[in-house]
């Protein structure tokens, strides 16, 4: 088992329903820049966080994965966008970059499924979750953050599963 770095944490999901709320949880503070990467093995339940990501966020689109077409965009109310690329199909970080992702921070929050194998093309800030399937019912995450926004959006996340 590695130690986990200093500033980050580990959660504990015990069920789907517990992971979305984590997710909602999150989805609540994020504003147009930010990036969400999600690295873990299918099942790991990277889907069912962004469910909740999204729920959270305010957006009135159902969420599945967008690993067909590679990026989904929900909307909400107000008008405003979160975009959800899986990076599951692309070969290469080059790839990614042919989707300019700058425009799209632009526009909206940006989750990334897989976002290990594209890690090259991310912004440099970025709050990072790497999900691990325990069993049938548990997940674990491991949650890190890199730039100052980020970084806030950690410790509130941290605060808002954990309390003060």
């Amino acid at each position: 088992m590695a130690v986990i770095e200093k500033g980050s944490f580990e959660v504990i999901s015990r069920s789907p329903t517990q992971t979305r709320r984590i997710g909602m949880r999150l989805g609540e503070m994020l504003i147009p820049g930010d990036v969400i990467g999600l690295e873990g093995n299918l099942g790991a339940g990277k889907t069912t966080l962004v469910q909740g990501i999204a729920s959270g966020w305010g957006s009135y689109d159902s969420v599945s994965s967008p690993t067909y077409v590679l990026v989904n965009v929900y909307r909400r109310l107000d008008r405003k966008q979160l975009f959800h690329l899986d990076a599951f199909r692309l070969k290469s970080p080059e790839e990614a970059i042919d989707l300019d992702i700058d425009a799209i921070l632009d526009q909206g929050p940006l989750l990334v499924e897989w976002a290990d194998k594209i890690e090259e093309a991310l912004p440099e800030d970025f709050l990072w979750i790497n999900m691990r399937f325990i069993n049938d019912e548990q997940r674990d995450f491991i949650v890190h953050a890199r730039g100052e926004r980020h970084k806030i959006l950690l410790k509130r996340l941290r605060e808002e599963i954990y309390g003060a």
